[in-house]
Order: C-alpha cells, then sequence, then structure tokens
C-alpha cells in the first residue's frame, strides 16, 4: 500500500521558515516524482514544486521559486520542502504526493496523496 505522512507544519510569523517532511513506502522510491501542494480555505488544491528522485530533477511553479526548496532523501524514501520568507498568503494545509506522470505539477496528475500538515503565517 502506497502511503505518505507529511509533518512539519505549525505556526510561524512572517518571515520565518519552515521544513516539511514527507515520509514515503509502499513504493519504490526512485520511480515515482513526489510534489508538494497547498490548499488553503475557499481555494483550489495548488501545485508547487516537485522532483523526480530519480535524478534530482525539480520543477517550481513562480509563485514560490527562490522561496521554496525541495530536495528528497532516497536512503531514507524522503522528501523535504524548505520554506523560507514565509508570507501570510502562505497559509493553507500542505500535501505531498505522488505521481507516476512525471515530473508535473497538476493535481490531477497525482495518484497518491498524504493527509496534510497545516501552515499558519501570522502577520
Amino acid at each position: 500500500e502506497v502511503q505518505l505522512v507529511e509533518s512539519g507544519g505549525g505556526l510561524v510569523q512572517a518571515g520565518g521558515s519552515l521544513r516539511l517532511s514527507c515520509v514515503t513506502s509502499g513504493f519504490t522510491f526512485e520511480d515515482f516524482p513526489v510534489g508538494w501542494f497547498r490548499q488553503a480555505p475557499g481555494k483550489e488544491r495548488e501545485g508547487l514544486t516537485c522532483i523526480n528522485p530519480s535524478d534530482g530533477r525539480t520543477y517550481y511553479t513562480d509563485s514560490v521559486k527562490g522561496r521554496f526548496t525541495i530536495s528528497s532523501d532516497n536512503a531514507k524514501n524522503m522528501v523535504y520542502l524548505q520554506m523560507n520568507n514565509l508570507k501570510p498568503e502562505d497559509t493553507a494545509v500542505y500535501y505531498c504526493a505522488a505521481t507516476t506522470h512525471g515530473v508535473v505539477l497538476g493535481a490531477h496528475e497525482y495518484e497518491y496523496w498524504g493527509q496534510g500538515t497545516q501552515v499558519t503565517v501570522s502577520s
């Protein structure tokens, strides 16, 4: 059974940093790209970044480029999201997800999802 579990969310002041972790199991880690998404109340789920663990290739959406960094630890089957210079508009539930469709950021292309972790940025 494929499982993804996020952790590391919390409350942080604007300008602060958080690192989210996603531990995966149930599949060969290098076979599936993993992405990070977020969903704020009343908004659609937004794709932020993804990584292909087999070659380290990454992709970022413009709204987080330069502030967020995705990385993976293939030995631990984990993916991380380092978030710096956080803004109140970054407040959302953050999800990691795995896909069989390559390095993509469309939520509809991801088959396996974690339960999410809340990130709240205060002004």
